[in-house]
């Protein structure tokens, strides 16, 4: 009996050795598990965010436009008779530039005005006739029709006669001819054109966004091929409304030429300041986070990661303006954006500023 005891005893104690053995492993895989799920810490280069002053502008291209710019064409059809321009040169305004042959119609004239003249001398005649009830007053009052539709007849021919003198509408520079004397013109005949070029307009178009900042009279800087100047101009009219196709605003701005060395037509590169923050809060364009609904940047407090909801202005070619989100001081993350998550343990490997 006594041995068959011990052997007992023995066997509960090679029992409760393989639990506390079982138990210690699972002991162990449960603290490897643990150590597997706890999130790990995260090293990234941070820049500090610092208020600084700021300047920015926009960048579009426009064409240089002649301030007055038309196609002379004639009124009436006609042959030409004289040229009195010369092409390139300047021309004033009411200068004739081509006379159509107008003897027809001044013949015309002579013949209205005789025949006016004549109903005028018996309408003289049936007045001292009316006086003394020699004639009805009928009669009287048909002379005085006659005379009304002559003079009507006076008046267009006279229009048509005006029309044959081809005239400057505004000084400016005459450009090259497409006609030569003795040549038949009808209204649809393009004959030469005229540019006032003393002051030029450039039009472009900016976004929609950027109108807080523009008003007329700002101004514009830009550059042309061939120039190594940079030019500058003021906004003279802002387009009533924003294309639907684009967003953007027609905008036009004025430039003088008064030595006549630009060219309307020319491309022109313009850029236009917007605004100047003394206090502006910049960071670099990499450390925003784009979402579905908004903007968000990974702030570093306390040690840990805190993502930020941020509003964003104006952007340089680097960096871009936080309007709403971020103070002076605060510190985001540039690297390993895509592992960030909020409450994680970051540590800074490289500071900028």
């Amino acid at each position: 009996m006594k041995g068959a005891h011990m052997a007992y005893q023995k066997h509960i104690s090679a029992l409760l050795l393989l639990i506390m053995f079982v138990a210690g492993c699972k002991n162990g895989e449960d603290e490897n598990a643990g150590a597997k799920n706890k999130p790990k810490g995260l090293q990234a280069e941070a820049y500090i965010a610092t208020a600084q002053s700021f300047s920015s502008e926009f960048a579009a291209s426009g064409s240089l436009l002649a301030n007055e710019q038309i196609d002379i064409h004639p009124e009436i059809s006609g042959r030409v008779t004289d040229i009195t321009f010369k092409e390139g040169s300047k021309v004033r305004k009411g200068q004739l530039l081509v006379q159509l042959y107008d003897g027809e119609i001044k013949a015309q004239l002579q013949k209205l005005r005789s025949q006016r003249q004549l109903q005028q001398s018996i309408l003289k005649r049936q007045e001292e006739l009316l006086n003394i009830g020699g004639i009805s007053k009928q009669d009287y009052e048909t002379t005085e029709t006659q005379i009304a539709s002559i003079n009507a007849d006076i008046a267009f021919a006279e229009a048509q006669l005006r029309s044959t003198r081809i005239i400057a509408p505004f000084d400016g520079t005459i450009g090259i001819r497409n006609i030569s004397e003795g040549a038949v013109v009808s209204p649809t005949t393009n004959i030469t054109t005229l540019q006032q070029v003393q002051q030029l307009k450039i039009d472009f178009n900016v976004p929609e966004q950027y109108m807080k900042s523009i008003q007329v009279g700002n101004t514009v800087h830009f550059s042309v091929t061939g120039r190594t100047d940079t030019l500058t101009g003021k906004i003279a009219a802002i387009d009533a409304g924003a294309e639907a196709g684009t967003r953007t605003i027609k905008l036009r701005a004025v430039v003088p030429n008064a030595d006549g060395k630009l060219i309307a037509g020319s491309f022109a590169n313009v850029t236009m300041p917007l605004k100047s923050e003394a206090n502006a809060i910049l960071i670099p364009s990499q450390a925003v986070i784009p979402t579905t609904k908004d903007k968000k940047v990974a702030r570093i407090k306390d040690g840990k990661i805190e993502l930020a909801i941020v509003k964003l202005g104006q952007r340089t070619s680097d960096k871009v303006e936080i309007i709403h989100g971020l103070a002076t001081g605060d510190t985001v993350i540039l690297t390993g954006l895509m592992q960030a998550k909020p409450g994680m343990e970051v540590k800074v490997t490289k500071l900028r500023s």
